[in-house]
C-alpha cells in the first residue's frame, strides 16, 4: 500500500511504514516539504494512489463531500507521544491495511478503527 505522512505525524511513521513493506513517504520529502498545502498534499496523494495519512481533520470534510483525498486515515490519537503513536501503528498496521483495501475513509484511535465507508467500484 502507498502512504503519504502529514506533517503533524513524525517522518519516522513513514520509515516503520516502509520497513513493514509499504511504499511510504513523509510531507518533508516533497517539492515544498512541511509547508506544502493541504492541497498539493492531497494532488500528489491521488495521483499517485496514496493514502493521505494525517492528524488533521481538515481533510474529512472535502473527502466526504469530493472524494478528494481519493483515501484517507485520519489519526485520532490525541498528543500522544512519538513512541506511543509508532506503537498504535505497529500493533494495528494489519487492520489498517486490511480496512483501507475495503475503504476509503477510516479512523484510528488509541483504541480501534473506525471504518466510515466503502470504496466505490471502479
Amino acid at each position: 500500500m502507498k502512504f503519504l505522512v502529514d506533517a503533524q505525524l513524525p517522518a519516522r511513521l513513514a520509515v516503520l511504514l516502509t520497513a513493514a513493506g509499504h511504499d511510504a513517504i513523509h510531507s518533508s520529502s516533497l517539492p515544498s516539504g512541511n509547508r506544502s498545502t493541504d492541497g498539493e498534499i492531497i494532488a500528489i496523494a491521488d495521483a499517485e494512489d496514496r493514502v493521505v495519512v494525517t492528524k488533521d481533520r481538515d481533510f474529512r470534510d472535502p473527502h466526504l463531500l469530493r472524494q478528494t483525498p481519493k483515501r484517507l486515515l485520519l489519526v485520532l490519537t490525541g498528543n500522544t507521544s512519538n513512541p506511543e503513536l509508532l506503537a498504535i501503528f505497529e500493533s494495528n498496521l494489519g487492520g489498517i491495511v486490511a480496512a483501507l483495501e475495503e475503504a476509503a475513509f477510516v479512523e484510528l484511535t488509541p483504541t480501534r478503527l473506525i471504518v466510515h465507508d466503502a470504496t466505490p467500484e471502479e
